[in-house]
């Protein structure tokens, strides 16, 4: 399996600095990762709610080895909702956030990334809109989740991500699926060892529909994060089964893949979310891209192969 492969590469820096060199790379990460700076993105943000689809934004990086980058990347965050807050779009535009970008892995990590991501929530809910807590490696769960407990008591609307190819995910799902939460599902991006993890694609799909049965049933608002059309056909008829109307769930999907099913979406009135990430340091987010998904793999390898 390739997938594997390409996320040790992720953590390579021989690897970074070979694609980044790349000539074709800027073209191909353009894909994935539409602007670099606030200025960029903005535009993207008002194309997308203006042909009425959702958004939520991460700003990319993840190797954060000193204090200061951490109050840096809270910053960006910060920077950004400064200038979503004339645009008035409310709960169309939310915040995606790692944890690991806020000092989760310093000394004193715990502490330091709760502080520093509660003025991003804190922010955000300012303007209307929320946060969601993206999920890591197994090894940051318990103090992703922990933070994330104690945010919603001040801000109850404060999501989090859940990985369906983890082993302990349908008991966190059977804990988070109450009023009031919101939880994002998806298959996984980082390398996991058999000890924690399906390691096989039909054991995690069967996870991910067994986890999403359990949020559909349960009375908190469920993410769908796939890009799979069966599973996509899937979540439509478990969210009939529960009597769940349109507006009580919704699909989400990253940008630069399968946008047309975006669209299609959005004008059946599902509520439809893109993953919209932008920065300067694409490199970790762009390999699991990759690491996902064959046909990502594919495209790059064809442009390097037409533009080399």
């Amino acid at each position: 399996m390739l997938g594997p492969v390409i996320l040790a590469a992720s953590r390579s820096d021989r690897m970074r600095r070979l694609i980044s060199a790349a000539p074709v790379t800027k073209q191909v990460v353009d894909r994935f990762i539409p602007g670099e700076t606030v200025d960029d993105i903005v535009p993207i943000i008002e194309d997308l709610t203006g042909r009425g689809l959702e958004l939520t934004m991460d700003v990319v990086g993840e190797d954060i080895t000193t204090p200061e980058q951490a109050t840096a990347a809270r910053d960006a965050y910060l920077q950004l909702i400064d200038r979503l807050k004339p645009l008035g779009l409310g709960e169309k535009v939310e915040m995606s956030v790692k944890l690991s970008m806020f000092g989760q892995a310093l000394e004193g990590g715990h502490e330091l990334a709760l502080a520093n991501v509660r003025p991003v929530v804190e922010a955000a809910a300012a303007i209307g809109t929320t946060v969601t807590l993206d999920a890591e490696d197994h090894t940051t769960l318990d103090s992703m989740f922990a933070i994330h407990e104690e945010l919603r008591k001040d801000f109850p609307k404060t999501g989090c991500v859940i990985q369906a190819y983890l082993f302990r995910t349908e008991d966190d799902a059977r804990r988070l699926a109450a009023s009031g939460s919101r939880v994002r599902l998806v298959k996984g991006a980082y390398k996991e060892p058999a000890e924690v993890a399906y390691q096989q694609k039909h054991e995690i799909d069967k996870a991910y529909v067994r986890i999403l049965r359990i949020l559909m049933e349960g009375e908190g608002y469920p993410m769908i994060g796939s890009h799979d059309p069966r599973l996509i056909a899937i979540a439509q008829e478990l969210a009939h089964r529960a009597g769940r109307k349109l507006d009580e769930y919704e699909f989400q999907m990253l940008y630069g893949i399968r946008g047309e099913e975006h669209l299609r979406l959005a004008a059946e009135g599902h509520r439809m979310r893109v993953y919209t990430a932008y920065g300067t340091d694409w490199y970790g987010y762009f390999m699991r891209r990759l690491a996902e998904k064959p046909a990502n793999l594919r495209f790059f390898l064809r442009s390097m192969v037409s533009k080399g």
